[in-house]
This record gives structure tokens, sequence and C-alpha cells, in this order.
């Protein structure tokens, strides 16, 4: 892994940090290729039970780096469709498929793709100072990164297309009064409250914590018989788990739980 993102593992929590600040943590293929492996490690390591996902500098993406894209220059169309194929789309299924919570600290201007792979993750805390921006208008693009996916149903039709028509700028607290993300929190505070989160989650029930991502994430499209089908599965395997036998004895015994991850 390259150090286009930091990697850390303390107590739990994977913290993967995009560091390009020059280029406002734009991708390129190294950060592509670094943040991807990131997010596999997270699958693949079960001392993993939580994701911080932040930037370094003034903000936390612009998205793509445009730099070796430069029309001017000549040469055949870029293929965009299989830059989102190659980097983007991998990257987001395994956000989105990983059963353990992903937590994202945007820490200042998150646009386009950056924007996105913010509202990818499960709980979203954003400084005060940050700005979401769906910028792909301003280029003639559309938005990708599961953009059009995220936006219209956390926000609805009529403002997930304003917001994708007119690349409008939503401050951090818009954004949490719209509910596109959890909490606007002060500049200075930022990273304190979502490693205290990533922290409170990462010593949490993991595989119960995964199965109610599981389950949140099928209800848009299950109908109600799906979904309570889809309950009795999850919970079924939830009691099956030691960290199930912990809770409970843990509250018999009237003490704190001592969760495991398993």
């Amino acid at each position: 892994m390259t150090d286009t993102v930091l990697v850390d593992l303390a107590d739990g929590v994977l913290t993967l940090t995009l560091n390009r600040p020059d280029k406002l943590n734009s991708f390129n293929e190294a950060m592509h290729l670094a943040l991807r492996a990131g997010f596999q490690r997270a699958h693949d390591d079960a001392e993993v039970r939580a994701v911080l996902l932040t930037g370094t500098g003034r903000g936390f993406s612009a998205g793509q780096d445009l730099g070796d894209r430069d029309p001017r220059k000549g040469g055949p169309a870029p293929d965009l469709g299989a830059t989102l194929e190659t980097f983007y789309n991998p990257t987001l299924r395994l956000i989105r498929s990983l059963e353990k919570p992903v937590i994202c600290a945007v820490n200042g201007v998150a646009a386009g793709a950056g924007a996105n792979i913010a509202l990818a993750c499960d709980i979203v805390l954003a400084a005060q100072s940050a700005r979401f921006i769906q910028a792909f208008a301003k280029i003639g693009l559309v938005p990708d990164a599961g953009g059009s996916w995220s936006l219209t149903r956390i926000l609805g039709e009529p403002r997930a297309k304003a917001l994708a028509l007119t690349a409008q700028p939503v401050s951090a607290q818009q954004a949490a009064d719209w509910g596109l993300i959890w909490q606007a929190v002060a500049d200075d505070a930022l990273m304190d409250q979502a490693r205290a989160l990533a922290l409170s989650l990462a010593s949490g029930p993991t595989r119960g914590l995964g199965l109610t991502k599981r389950l949140i994430q099928a209800a848009a499209t299950n109908s109600l018989d799906e979904q309570l089908d889809m309950e009795r599965d999850c919970q079924r395997e939830a009691g099956r788990s030691r960290d199930y036998a912990e809770g409970v004895t843990a509250f018999l015994e009237k003490r704190p739980a001592v969760f495991r991850g398993e």
C-alpha cells in the first residue's frame, strides 16, 4: 500500500486517511488501489471491527484527479466507464458489503466522487466548514461512485435532481438538517468525535452490527414480507453469536458487556 492512503489499526479501528493534500486528496490510480486494499483488509482481518475514513489537509476529497485527462493534450476521448468499473465501483461495493461499521469524518470539501464515497459510508460526520458538491454538471458528466443512487434514496428525487443538475454546494449543517449526513460538528472537534464513535462501535457486538447494516441496506428494495423474513434469518444468526450470550449474561449480572466481535 502506498502513502497516498495512510493506514493505522488500533483498538479494533482501522483508520484510512486519504493523503494527497496538495491535490485536495483527488484520486489517482495509486490512491484508488490503496483505498481498495484498505477496505479489503477490513473484510479479511478479524482484528478490524470498525473503519474510520478521513482525509489530510483542508479537504476530504475533490474526486477524480483530472490532471492526467487534459483534453488539450489531444488523443482519443477517455473511457470513463472503464475508470468506474476498474477503480470506483469495486471500492464502493467493498464499503457497502462490509459487515462492520464504516465512519467517515469529512474534514473539508467533498466534491464529485469524493462526496459520494463519503455518502457510501454508514455514519458520516462533517466539520462545519465542510461542503458537499455534486460537481459533475460543471464538467459535463453524470454523478458516479454511487451518487445517483445514494442521493435519490437519502434525499428523494427533487433534491437529488437539484443538487446534481446545479452543482450547488451544500454546507455541512444543511447536509445534517436534510439527513444527508449524521452530524455537523465544530472543525476542531471533528476527529475527536469521529474517533470516539469509531472506538465505541469497535467495542460493540460486531456480528450484530454487521447484520443490522445488512438489513437496513436491503429495506429500500424489499417488500415487508421479504424484510420480515430477512429479520428472522439475521436474528437467528445473531442469536447464535457469542456476543449475544455475553450481552444477555452481562445484563443479568448487571455489569458492562465485553464484546469480542464473535
